[in-house]
C-alpha cells in the first residue's frame, strides 16, 4: 500500500498523471483508476487524512462476480465432502464423477470448487500429529494394485497390497493378494506378525467389511473371526472413527510409497513373483531409507522396537472364518458354492458356521450341531443322521440295499431285483425300491410267491408284483395258469363273433 500512498500524495500536490507515470510509481491507465477512485472516496481533499492501509486495500480490492457464481458441480457437494473427508484425490473424484454420474465439467472445475470447500470448512484441512510408543501399534489397510497375468496359465486377475506398518520404527510388511475376503485378511496377520517376529499392542484399522461388520465412533462391531485372531495373538483393535483417515495417516502414508515407488514399471510373473519383489524391496529399499518424519532408517528403529513386541504364541491361532447361514428345505446350509447338512430339525433357522482350512463346524449359538471336513466348490457333504425319515430311507434304498433285502426275502426275489439292475436301457432303482416296500404290507412270504410267479411269466415288473399280490395270484399255482391258458389255443381255437356284428 505504500506505492498508493505515495501517488495519493503527488495527486494531493496538483502533479499530472504523465508526471506521476514518468516517476515510474505506476502505468497511467492503474493511475487513472486510481484517481478517479480517490476522487469519489474525498481522499484528494488535502484537508483529510490520507486513508490507512487496511482502508486503502478494501477500496482498491473489488469484489468480483462471475458471470455464473454457481459451481457445475454443486449438485455433488455432499458427495465431494465426503470424499474429501476420506483423503480420495481430486483426479479420482473427477473421474468417478465423470463415469459414473454423467459429469461433463473439466477437471480445473474439480480444483477450484475443492478450494472454495477448503476455505469454507478450514476445519477438514486440519490435522494432529499423532506419537506412538516402540511396539505399542501398528497400523493396517489396503491398496488397490494393478492387473496380474500369470505366465503359466495366462489367467488376468485384479489385486490389492496389503499393507501393515509399526508406528513407531514405519517398519512395513507388505503383500500382494487376489481380494478382500475375511480368510485373507487373517493370514494376512498371521504372516505380518511372523516377518516382524512379535505382535505390537493395538492394530489400527480403518473399518474395512472383512474387519467390523458396523462402523460407529463409539460402538464399532468386530468380525467373530477378527476377535478371535486377536484374542489369540494378544492385540487389540482399535478401529477409526468412520470418515476419518487423518486416524491412520501413517499407514496411509505407507501405502502410497509402496504405490509410488514400488509398483511402478514393474512386470509380475504371477502372484508368488509380485510378493518375493515387494519383500526384497521392503528389506532393501523401504526399510533403509531415511523416513521423512523419524528422519531415521525404519530397520534401524525396529532393531529396537522388535524386542518390545508380543512374543508370538507358541501355537498359531487357528485362523477360521465365521459366516451367518441359513439352513434349507433340505437340511443343508451353503458356504462357498458348497452344500454341508445339518440335523433336519434345524430347517429354517439361522446357525453359525465356522471355516477352517480343514473342518466345517455349525453352531447353534453355543452348540455344535455338525461337523464336515471342508470339501471343494459344487459338491455336497451329507451326513445321513441329518436326514428326515423319509429323505434318509429313500437315501438308503440304494442298489446294494436293495440286493441285501431282496436276498433276505427269498431267492426268487432276488433273482427278480438283478433282473430290474440288469436292464441295460432303463435305472429300475425305483422299481426295485418299490417291490422292496411290498414286503410292509403283504410279508415276505407272499412277496416271495409272487415274484416266483412273475418269474414264471416272464414279467418281472414292479406293476406285476404289485398286480399279483393284488388279486391274491401268488396263493395260487402258475401250472395252473399254464394249462388253462394253453387251452385256449389247442382246443380249436375257439375264438368267434357273433353273427349279429358281422357286417
Amino acid at each position: 500500500m505504500f506505492q498508493y500512498r505515495q501517488v495519493l500524495v503527488r495527486l494531493r500536490q496538483g502533479d499530472s498523471d504523465r508526471d506521476i507515470a514518468r516517476s515510474r510509481l505506476m502505468g497511467r491507465k492503474k493511475l487513472g483508476r486510481l484517481r478517479e477512485l480517490a476522487e469519489q472516496m474525498g481522499w484528494l481533499d488535502p484537508a483529510q487524512p490520507l486513508p490507512d492501509d487496511v482502508a486503502l486495500a478494501v477500496a482498491l480490492t473489488p469484489t468480483r462476480v462471475a458471470a455464473n457464481t454457481v459451481s457445475t458441480l454443486a449438485p455433488f457437494a455432499s458427495l465431494i465432502r465426503e470424499w474429501c473427508a476420506q483423503g480420495l484425490q481430486g483426479t479420482t473424484m473427477h473421474a468417478v464423477l465423470c463415469r459414473n454420474h454423467g459429469y461433463r465439467g473439466s477437471y480445473s472445475a474439480m480444483r477450484r470448487f475443492r478450494q472454495q470447500l477448503a476455505a469454507a470448512e478450514p476445519e477438514v484441512c486440519t490435522t494432529m500429529r499423532l506419537d506412538f510408543a516402540p511396539a505399542e501399534a501398528a497400523q493396517v489397510d489396503f491398496g488397490s494394485a494393478p492387473e496380474i497375468t500369470d505366465v503359466h496359465t495366462g489367467e488376468v486377475f485384479k489385486t490389492w497390497v496389503f499393507v501393515m506398518t509399526l508406528c513407531w520404527s514405519r517398519h512395513q510388511y507388505a503383500e500382494v493378494v487376489r481380494d478382500q475376503t475375511i480368510a485373507t485378511w487373517l493370514g494376512c496377520h498371521r504372516r505380518a506378525f511372523e516377518w516382524f517376529g512379535g505382535v505390537p499392542g493395538r492394530i489400527i484399522i480403518d473399518n474395512p467389511k472383512c474387519a467390523i461388520t458396523r462402523a460407529c465412533n463409539t460402538d464399532p462391531s468386530v468380525q467373530r473371526a477378527y476377535a478371535e485372531c486377536a484374542e489369540g495373538y494378544g492385540f487389540k483393535i482399535s478401529p477409526c472413527p468412520p470418515r476419518d483417515p487423518q486416524k491412520k495417516g501413517i499407514v496411509e502414508s505407507g501405502v502410497k510409497y509402496v504405490k509410488r515407488n514400488f509398483l511402478p514399471l514393474r512386470e509380475f510373473r504371477d502372484l508368488a513373483d509380485a510378493n518375493r519383489q515387494i519383500q526384497e524391496w521392503v528389506l532393501g529399499t523401504a526399510g533403509t531409507r531415511n523416513h521423512g518424519t523419524t528422519r531415521e532408517q525404519p530397520l534401524a528403529r525396529f532393531a529396537t522396537e522388535r524386542s518390545l513386541l508380543i512374543a508370538l504364541p507358541a501355537h498359531p491361532p487357528e485362523v477360521a472364518t465365521w459366516a451367518r447361514v441359513t439352513v434349507h428345505r433340505d437340511a443343508h446350509v451353503q458356504f462357498e458354492k458348497t452344500l454341508y447338512s445339518v440335523p433336519f430339525r434345524l430347517m429354517g433357522q439361522q446357525l453359525w458356521l465356522r471355516a477352517t482350512d480343514q473342518l466345517i463346524q455349525i453352531y447353534r449359538e453355543q452348540e455344535r450341531v455338525a461337523t464336515h471336513v471342508r470339501t471343494s466348490s459344487h459338491r455336497r457333504s451329507t451326513v445321513r443322521d441329518h436326514l428326515p425319515p423319509d429323505a434318509l430311507a429313500w437315501a438308503m434304498a440304494d442298489p446294494q440295499h436293495c440286493l441285501r433285502e431282496s436276498e433276505r426275502i427269498g431267492p426268487h426275489c432276488h433273482a427278480l431285483i438283478q433282473r430290474l439292475f440288469a436292464d441295460r436301457v432303463l435305472d429300475h432303482l425305483r422299481a426295485a425300491q418299490g417291490v422292496i416296500r411290498l414286503e410292509k404290507q403283504h410279508g415276505s412270504a407272499r412277496l416271495e410267491a409272487a415274484c416266483e410267479r412273475a418269474l414264471a411269466f416272464d414279467d418281472p415288473r414292479y406293476r406285476t408284483v404289485k398286480t399279483i399280490l393284488a388279486k391274491g395270484l401268488d396263493q395260487t399255482s402258475a401250472s395252473n395258469s399254464f394249462d388253462s391258458l394253453a387251452d385256449t389255443y389247442t382246443r380249436g381255437g375257439r375264438f368267434s363273433r357273433r353273427p349279429s356284428t358281422l357286417h
